[in-house]
């Protein structure tokens, strides 16, 4: 009895050794034991079109956080349906902050003028992110309908980024890269340029400048006003 008793114990103590190991793995692995983060509520007028779960949420062109999912809230005191954001922002990715001073608290940050707004993050294929800056001289708008998260200030899109998004041709941009490819691919293919080492590295190298164009131009899509 002693035997099977012992056998037994020991099955156990390995099976949770195994347990703990694996959950060990998971927990380091992934980095949540060092991970500080904090989440935080986001109302915001209009459409969020192009902003989904897994978006960046950037501090200054930095990224801090994400998205974590956008949902439909209903206020009974306004009666109105408001489009409600939660991010999840890694505090651990703010560098130097002395240990008896800790983070700031994100009710002074709104009195400095921290707000968030939305910006194109991809003009191709018109994904949005959450930016953060301090803007003193706009007020903070706070709907206070959130209990579960705290609340941050919001501004609407500006409006010359709403124009540019819609005046962009990017149906057009798009087939014209499209065809351009499409003939570069078969003039290459074609026998007279079969063994023309030369035509085909030009070929490539104007590829390659194309390529720096249009990620040029999906950074600053302002560029393809200014000559308008």
């Amino acid at each position: 009895m002693s035997r099977k008793a012992n056998k037994t114990a020991i099955g156990i103590f390995v099976a949770v050794a195994l347990a703990l190991l694996v959950v060990g793995i998971s927990v380091f692995g992934s980095g949540m034991l060092f991970k500080k983060a904090d989440h935080y509520a986001l109302f915001f007028d209009g459409s969020v079109k192009g902003l989904t779960a897994g978006a960046p949420v950037v501090f200054r062109g930095v990224k801090i956080g994400n998205v974590k999912h956008i949902n439909l809230l209903y206020s009974p005191e306004t009666e109105e349906v408001h489009i409600f954001v939660l991010i999840e922002v890694e505090l651990s990715r703010v560098k130097g902050v002395p240990d008896h001073v800790g983070y700031p608290n994100y009710n002074e940050l709104i009195k400095y003028g921290l707000r968030a707004k939305l910006e194109l993050q991809s003009m191709v294929t018109g994904q949005l992110m959450i930016s953060f800056d301090f803007y003193e001289n706009k007020p903070a708008r706070l709907l206070g309908i959130m209990k579960e998260y705290p609340e941050l200030p919001t501004l609407p899109m500006p409006q010359s980024v709403i124009e540019t998004v819609q005046g962009l041709p990017i149906k057009e941009i798009a087939n014209d890269v499209r065809g351009t490819c499409a003939g570069l691919n078969k003039l290459v293919n074609s026998e007279g340029f079969r063994g023309m080492n030369d035509a085909i590295m030009e070929i490539t190298q104007a590829a390659r400048a194309m390529r720096v164009l249009l990620e040029y131009l999906e950074q600053h899509p302002e560029a393809l006003l200014k000559g308008k």
